[in-house]
This record gives structure tokens, C-alpha cells and sequence, in this order.
């Protein structure tokens, strides 16, 4: 006996029941309500739902993350559209700056912005609920009672992780009450969020590697600051306990810096000149 049940082994993923609805059913509605989202998670389904007209994705906040700020201020939590937009878009440009580059990861990430400034997309923030759960509804354009939708339930988050990488227990109903049920609760969360305001978006493109603006010398600053790390805000300048008798030189204090940072973050590292350093490989 069949069972509605998956949790993302083998072929059994959310992103494969997905890209299942799509391709065998003409879906004219797609609504998703989840905790969390990540712009790496839409770039993923974007594909398969790009010929639907009507898509809404509602997202739940950190409210306990607020809640323990405010108190923390000796306030009461009093949740709003600004305080919530920004936790949002927090969350959106850590995802973004953090991701594993690939070109279709990026190609994925302008997308997105792409379709929320276009409109392609409609997102909300529900700021006063800590909404843990996670609807996938899919709807055809006109109602007849022969199958014209269905709607998965369950742990996944519109995630990449949730689609596919994590152990997950979802299931998939097709019941017209079931998804009249999903569709009204929808509605009823959606009415109670906040739009989100397109500035951030243009906010998160200038803070983010999704910046096309950036001039050469910014480019070569930040290759700087990827090579070099920390260790560019040590000025050599400032060592002055050396031995009576030793004379500082700027290079050999850098060499001494890096390979105390080497140390650290390896446990250990090669101390050796150009000369010296084929000698060092071939003793280790």
C-alpha cells in the first residue's frame, strides 16, 4: 500500500514532488507559508514555477529573537513592519554573502531580486506570529472536483537544505477540503502581513558580492582583504621590545605576524628563506 509520506532519501525529495506538481498539473496558484526562507532555496524551484502567474510567499520571523532583545532593553516585545523588514533582509544578505559561490547559485540570487522588484513574485513578513509552519499549496485557475490541486505539509523550510540535503517528514494531501483548509488559513496570515519594502532589495545588492558597481580599486582592495586577513590592520610599527642590538625591519615583523596567525589557525608552520625553504621540505 502506497503511503502520501516523504522524507527526501534517495529520489523522494520535496524539490522532486514539486517539480512533480508542476510538470503534470497546470498550477495558476502558488502560495507557500514557511519559518524560514533562503534566497538559495527559491533559485532552486524557480524553473518549475515559472510559468505560474499568481505566486505569494509569506515568511515567519525570529520572533524569540526580537522577544529577548526587547527585554533585554527592559521592554515589552511591540513588533512592527520596519523592525521586521530589517530582520528579514538581515537574514537574506548573510544568505547571500555566505553561499557557496557557483555561477548558478549567483545566476539564482539576481534572479530572485529580479522577480520581487518586478513583481514576478509577491513576499510578505508576518511580524506578530512565530510561525513554524510550512504549506506548499498548489491550485489550478478554476475549481472542479476532479483533482485541481494538492498541498504539501511537513518540517521543510523553503530552504535548499529543506528541499533536498536534510532528513525531512513531509506529506502530500490532494482532498479539496484539505486544500480549501490550507488556502483560507493562508489568506487569513496573509491579510495579517507586511509588504516588503523594495528599498531593502536595493539595499541588499549594494551590500552583497551582487554589487555590479564596484570599481578596480575596490575589486583590488578586497582581494587585499581576502589574502591578507586580519593581518592588514597590524602596523609593524608598533613592535618595539626587540633585543638591544637588533634592528626592526618591517618585512621580517610581517613574516613573524603571519606566521603567528599561521600557528594559530594551523597549529604550526614552516619559518624559512627562499633559500632555506627547499632544505625545510626535504628534512620534513
Amino acid at each position: 500500500m502506497g503511503t502520501n509520506f516523504f522524507t527526501n532519501e534517495k529520489e523522494n525529495t520535496l524539490l522532486e514532488k514539486i517539480e512533480g506538481v508542476f510538470k503534470y498539473k497546470k498550477v495558476h496558484f502558488f502560495d507557500a507559508l514557511v519559518g524560514y526562507f533562503r534566497a538559495s532555496g527559491y533559485f532552486r524551484i524557480r524553473k518549475f514555477i515559472q510559468q505560474t502567474p499568481h505566486i505569494r510567499i509569506l515568511v515567519g520571523i525570529n520572533v524569540d529573537k526580537l522577544t529577548y532583545q526587547a527585554n533585554q532593553q527592559g521592554l515589552l516585545f511591540n513588533p512592527n513592519s520596519e523592525q521586521s523588514q530589517e530582520e528579514f533582509f538581515n537574514d537574506i544578505k548573510k544568505n547571500i554573502q555566505e553561499a557557496e559561490y557557483d555561477k548558478e547559485v549567483e545566476d539564482g540570487m539576481y534572479q530572485f531580486i529580479e522577480d520581487i522588484v518586478s513583481g514576478r513574485i509577491e513576499m510578505r513578513i508576518h511580524p506578530k506570529q512565530n510561525i513554524h509552519a510550512k504549506i506548499y499549496i498548489f491550485r489550478e485557475e478554476v475549481y472542479h472536483p476532479h483533482g485541481y490541486g494538492s498541498v504539501i505539509t511537513g518540517s521543510s523550510n523553503l530552504t535548499e537544505a529543506g528541499l533536498e540535503k536534510n532528513f525531512e517528514f513531509n506529506v502530500e494531501l490532494r482532498y479539496d477540503d484539505d486544500i480549501q483548509f490550507a488556502t483560507e488559513t493562508f489568506e487569513k496570515l496573509w491579510a495579517e502581513s507586511v509588504a516588503i519594502d523594495i528599498t531593502h532589495i536595493e539595499k541588499i545588492k549594494k551590500e552583497s558580492y551582487l554589487n555590479t558597481e564596484f570599481t578596480p580599486y575596490e575589486v583590488y582592495l578586497k582581494f587585499l582583504l581576502e589574502y591578507f586577513g586580519k593581518s592588514i590592520d597590524f602596523d609593524p610599527n608598533s613592535v618595539s621590545d626587540l633585543p638591544k642590538g637588533y634592528k626592526k625591519l618591517s618585512y621580517q615583523v610581517d613574516a613573524v605576524n603571519d606566521g603567528y596567525s599561521k600557528m594559530m589557525k594551523h597549529n604550526g608552520f614552516f619559518l624559512s628563506d627562499v633559500v632555506g625553504l627547499g632544505k625545510t621540505i626535504v628534512s620534513a
